[in-house]
């Protein structure tokens, strides 16, 4: 896996309402973008391993759900995460 303990409580702590908040779509979306980030540096250096691919464009397709489920039910809280993480504009 991508992001060991700390990662995954740093990121948490940052887009979540609380320590616990994991369920948030703001969290998901943030780890999902640190996964992914993870993986297109992983193709740099492996660039025939298709099925890590695979994985990487289900993971893709999953956060655009979430990113347009949090476009369309809090667009504030939309925005701020697409800014903090760098996103489409």
């Amino acid at each position: 896996m991508a992001l060991d303990k700390q990662q995954k409580q740093e990121i948490i702590k940052r887009f979540g309402t609380n320590e616990n908040d994991t369920g948030s779509p703001a969290v998901q979306i943030a780890l999902l973008t640190a996964r992914i980030k993870y993986l297109t540096d992983h193709f740099k250096e492996h660039p025939k391993d298709f099925h890590s691919r695979r994985g990487l464009l289900k993971l893709v397709g999953r956060r655009r759900k979430l990113l347009k489920y949090l476009r369309n039910y809090n667009f504030e809280e939309y925005k701020k995460v697409v800014t903090e993480l760098g996103l489409k504009g």
